[in-house]
């Protein structure tokens, strides 16, 4: 008898505990996501009927908000994108806006993925990004190559097989709400390297190095030319508000 209760106790410890046991961490589950998208061939058409969830928030040119609310994605590498959308899905990073967007029922599954990242970077980008004040570029230059160029490329080009993002042209306020997160340990999913590499750095360093890779300039074939909209989505009503990225509209013409 004592064998036997022996048996079922070790039997139900297990069916108990291996569940808790083997659980993936929301890192594991969002890595393999990751790779999983990564296997599949993208298609960038199909990405544009997935966008329309996007471009409730991100506009239809993928510009974002030069309030820092949204970060401009347009022309974000790939395997950035698809690192994020995994992260926001498995809780391995927290965005109580972003994750309700994320999740299977709305965004899709792992193709989906792959199709809407392919769009995203294809779309050219604002050159009219938000900007800091410029009061310190030359310091935040040396910081920059410092602290930042290794990994996010000398023109903030980012490294797609690193999945580090490209942040030349991203709007400064939001490259210092993020800094803010990744310091604190607020954003989960930040590079232990970055936040070791950030943590000593005075709130007035941070204002210049931000300010000074929000005026990185992308290769020109990767900016939107004056005016452009998305024409893919003709007849979506932008941002009333004038908070967000706006298309630029054409400076006024001289009168000396």
């Amino acid at each position: 008898m004592n064998r036997i209760l022996l048996r079922f106790s070790a039997v139900f410890l297990s069916a108990t505990l291996a569940p808790a046991l083997l659980a993936e961490s929301p890192a594991e589950v969002a890595q393999r996501e990751y790779d999983e998208v990564l296997a599949l061939t993208p298609n960038a058409e199909r990405g544009r009927q997935v966008y329309l969830t996007c471009a409730v928030c991100h506009l239809p040119e993928g510009w974002g908000s030069v309030d820092g609310s949204y970060p401009q994605i347009a022309g974000q590498l790939r395997t950035v994108t698809i690192k994020q959308l995994a992260d926001f899905r498995a809780g391995n990073r927290e965005n109580p806006l972003m994750y309700p967007f994320s999740v299977p029922l709305i965004l899709g599954g792992a193709q989906e993925i792959a199709d809407v990242a392919a769009y995203v970077a294809q779309l050219p980008m604002t050159p009219h990004n938000g900007l800091g004040p410029g009061d310190d570029l030359e310091t935040g230059e040396q910081l920059y190559e410092r602290h930042c160029a290794d990994c996010h490329g000398a023109k903030g080009e980012g490294d797609a097989e690193g999945h580090v993002p490209a942040i030349a042209a991203q709007h400064y306020a939001y490259l210092m709400r993020q800094f803010d997160a990744i310091r604190s340990g607020e954003r989960k999913n930040a590079d232990s390297k970055m936040t070791d590499e950030i943590r000593d750095l005075t709130a007035a360093e941070q204002a210049a190095i931000l300010d000074y890779s929000a005026r990185l300039r992308p290769d020109a074939s990767k900016l939107a030319p004056e005016g452009w909209l998305n024409p893919d989505f003709p007849h979506y009503t932008r941002d009333g508000f004038g908070i967000r990225a706006l298309p630029p509209s054409a400076p006024p013409a001289s009168t000396e």
